[in-house]
């Protein structure tokens, strides 16, 4: 050994202040895509920002984490400060960390969506926070990226949708065969053959009949069939 110290030593921080004090620090926020259906569509909850960057504009609902707030939680958070809900159905999309995707500072978000009937959400809420449903397929203009966050956003659902059946989350307890396809071609925004939709969706026992008729389209009536959970979680296999 000829005595010298070892570079990489001298390098090395004294304490776990100096390790993260050489690093920059940013901030982290979460961004919420919500869809659902309504008229006929498929749609995304939007807010107008009252504050810069972006005040004026029409924005998804977001939030930054807060000391001892994991960012699943802070998701939570918010979508249950715009919408009084809690467990309610939210999937991790992407982490968003473009330098200047928000001219107010260093911003990196994690973009999340939630799957809500339309009715779920108190009207009262949605005027306290200038919040609205949009048609996804015509969105005013937006702030920030989240015009590409609803697009991944959408992706994930399409990717989802077809082996996990997540797509009951947007439906009443009991709906006709109608109702589900008109669901899926609205995520999908395409259409759908009626009778190869409809040999899918038998060869899933989870989806079962009511026994009973919704008469609201025709004199004839639909069927109506439901989402058996519990038959779905002991074959853990679902697929359209």
């Amino acid at each position: 050994m000829d005595g010298n110290p070892n570079p990489r030593s001298r390098q090395q921080p004294t304490d776990m202040t100096d390790c993260y004090s050489h690093h920059s620090q940013f901030y982290v926020s979460v961004d919420c895509i919500i869809f659902s259906i309504s008229d006929g569509k498929l749609q995304v909850l939007l807010t107008k920002r009252k504050f810069e960057p972006e005040k004026g504009k029409w924005s998804l609902m977001g939030g930054f984490v807060s000391d001892g707030e994991s960012v699943d939680d802070a998701a939570r958070r918010v979508l249950f400060e715009l919408t009084g809900i809690q467990g309610t159905f939210m999937r991790q999309v992407k982490t968003f960390g473009e330098v200047s995707r928000d001219p107010g500072a260093r911003v990196i978000s994690v973009a999340y969506y939630a799957l809500l009937p339309s009715d779920a959400i108190d009207e009262k809420s949605l005027a306290e926070h200038d919040a609205c449903w949009k048609d996804i397929n015509d969105l005013p203009e937006l702030g920030f990226d989240h015009p590409e966050m609803i697009r991944k956003a959408r992706a994930h659902l399409c990717s989802r949708i077809s082996t996990e059946p997540i797509a009951f989350k947007l439906l009443p307890e009991a709906f006709t065969l109608t109702h589900l396809q008109t669901l899926y071609e609205l995520i999908f925004d395409e259409q759908f053959d009626k009778r190869n939709f409809r040999k899918r969706v038998a060869e899933n026992q989870c989806i079962e009949t009511t026994g009973k008729i919704d008469k609201s389209g025709s004199r004839r009536g639909a069927r109506l069939f439901r989402f058996n959970k519990e038959i779905f979680e002991e074959s853990n296999k679902f697929k359209i």
